[in-house]
């Protein structure tokens, strides 16, 4: 009988914790408080913080659809935004963002095989990462034969990038060296976590797909925030991107996005690009 009686209790409150009507409303409620009312999720959790690291232990421990993980995840919320807003920093900081891939990459590999690409890609990363990181840019992810990697400032960006660029120079499999295309965009957008999302991620991802040969192409944001002088400390030239004459519009690209191809003088100098083709062909 005492058993019973103790059960009941223990019964009221597994009932009232998963009663779906108000978890829904406490979720409702969850967008009335600072912070991010999806916090909680994989992509919110992910990366450096403790309110991150605190939830993704709450994910662990704690019961789905239930009032006391909505409860925790919402005091969680509140503790991100206000670690970020007494940090005094804005809620979408300007960064230049850097995308690249290997240029015929995936011919070569189905060609050479799963040992001489896994070769060739670990190789590749030892030579192109450590300038990127070395100038205190962050590795986001890695994409195959390619990564995204983000920089406070685009000056020390495109400084990383000319310096990869010619890390990968260096780089021979069996005959064969990769040609490594970039494309670079400074913009604001929105950190999710680890990872970065928003309109400015794909645009940078678009300036990438311009630079099809092996090439290095920067947005108009990006060169207009650098100064002249920089450019010429660099060593490099810019030229403007014609729009394709027969090619269809870039998917996601606003009309009026300028880009720029950007070249150092030793490709002018007569030494052969990333095409193996001489400057200007």
């Amino acid at each position: 009988m005492e058993d019973s009686d103790s059960s009941r209790p223990r019964g009221w409150l597994h009932t009232v914790n998963h009663h779906a009507g108000a978890v829904a409303f406490l979720r409702r409620a969850r967008r009335a408080l600072p912070g991010d009312p999806e916090f909680g999720d994989p992509l919110s959790t992910a990366g450096e913080g403790g309110p991150r690291a605190a939830a993704r232990a709450a994910d662990r421990l704690l019961q789905r659809e239930a009032l006391t993980r909505e409860v925790s995840l919402g005091a969680l919320q509140v503790w991100q935004a206000l670690t970020e807003r007494v940090s005094g920093r804005p809620a979408n900081d300007e960064v230049t963002l850097v995308f690249t891939d290997l240029v015929g990459f995936s011919a070569w590999s189905l060609r050479a095989g799963d040992d001489a690409t896994l070769r060739l890609l670990r190789r590749v990363a030892q030579v192109v990462e450590p300038p990127l990181l070395e100038a205190r840019g962050h590795i986001v992810k890695r994409m195959g034969d390619g990564l995204m990697a983000v920089f406070a400032d685009p000056q020390t960006a495109l400084s990383a990038v000319l310096a990869a660029r010619e890390a990968i120079r260096t780089v021979e499999l069996d005959g064969y060296t990769p040609r490594m295309r970039v494309g670079v965009h400074t913009g604001r957008p929105q950190r999710i976590g680890a990872d970065w999302l928003g309109i400015d991620v794909n645009l940078a991802a678009r300036v990438m797909e311009r630079a099809t040969r092996g090439e290095l192409v920067v947005s108009a944001a990006t060169l207009e925030r650098i100064p002249e002088e920089e450019l010429d400390r660099l060593g490099v030239t810019v030229k403007r991107l014609r729009k394709p004459v027969f090619a269809g519009k870039q998917d996601g690209v606003p009309d009026d996005f300028v880009m720029y191809r950007v070249r150092t003088r030793r490709q002018f100098a007569g030494d052969e690009d990333e095409n193996g083709a001489a400057p200007g062909a």
